[in-house]
């Protein structure tokens, strides 16, 4: 891989994507560039309409998106187009931050590190077309449903069906289950879509054995030893700013539990949240959650892990 290659981290939304991008954008080479694929995404960052949650790119559809991500990884923001989108001093901020990322990434000749769970599905095409290097985040299907249960986050699976290549690659299995899935039902949804996702990831990866599948258990488990690993893998240098700021993040001092206000926040006490998911389901709950991931789950976690 070519030095600059840029980095893309992704896994399913909430499994840690923004603390692992976060981590590595503390090197001063890489710019933090986050979730153009995100349907409500800044129209300064990436110049191009995302339709749905999860988009999934390839070579066929791929001309609706390269022309924005090559001007992405060049730094090119769009200024007028901003502008354009403001609706209140939070958006005029966050157009000030992100204008200063793309500057310093163009006159510093920065990485761009793009943190974007909606691309996991993608990730093929971003390693073969954009050259990027690839972190897939995984997060125990407990972990993953308490925290959509925490915050009351439901996933509307028609995003999903409404993507006709995406069914023929990977998802056409679980048509009958997305159909009949209740919308109010956040546990069965979200063991569902971890289901989906890392059925895809396991199946990248044996494609793809340079891609870095990391678990967000061991890296709260040992932040340090797992994110140097990660930086050397990468070609990233971890110094002693950069050790500084991950033990910061995940110190014992920080909070064990995130507050719904602050649901990005990178501060925690690592160690103590890796088990909050079995004070927040119910033993039915985790029973439940098992069953319909254990075809998958059995690739990542162990009996004893539940």
């Amino acid at each position: 891989m070519n030095k600059l290659s840029p980095i893309l981290v992704t896994g399913a939304h909430r499994s840690g994507t923004t603390w692992v991008g976060r981590m590595l954008s503390a090197e001063k080479s890489t710019a933090y560039i986050s979730e153009p694929l995100n349907v409500l995404h800044r129209r300064g960052v990436y110049g191009a309409n995302v339709p749905h949650w999860y988009q999934y790119i390839t070579a066929e559809n791929e001309a609706q998106y390269l022309p924005a991500f090559q001007q992405l990884m060049n730094f090119r923001y769009h200024l007028f187009a901003e502008i354009g989108s403001l609706r209140s001093q939070k958006d005029f901020l966050r157009m000030g931050r992100d204008l200063s990322v793309f500057m310093n990434g163009k006159v510093r000749g920065q990485r761009a590190l793009l943190k974007d769970p909606f691309a996991v599905f993608s990730t093929p095409w971003f390693a073969q077309t954009l050259n990027c290097q690839v972190v897939i985040t995984i997060r125990h299907p407990g972990g993953f449903a308490s925290s959509l249960k925490r915050l009351n986050w439901p996933f509307d699976f028609r995003d999903l069906l409404a993507q006709p290549m995406l069914m023929r690659d990977h998802l056409e299995k679980d048509r009958a289950d997305m159909e009949s899935m209740p919308a109010d039902d956040i546990i069965g949804q979200s063991a569902l879509l971890w289901r989906m996702i890392y059925r895809s990831v396991h199946t990248t990866r044996s494609l793809f054995p340079h891609f870095k599948v990391v678990r967000h258990e061991d890296l709260s488990l040992d932040p340090v030893t797992g994110y140097k690993s990660l930086y050397e893998s990468l070609g990233l240098n971890f110094d002693e700013k950069v050790r500084d700021t991950i033990l910061n993040s995940s110190s014992s001092e920080n909070p064990t539990e995130l507050s719904k206000k602050k649901v990005h926040s990178v501060k925690l006490d690592s160690r103590a949240n890796m088990d909050n998911w079995k004070k927040r389901l119910t033993p039915e709950e985790i029973t439940r959650i098992r069953k319909m991931t254990e075809e998958v789950s059995h690739h990542f976690y162990s009996d004893t892990e539940w």
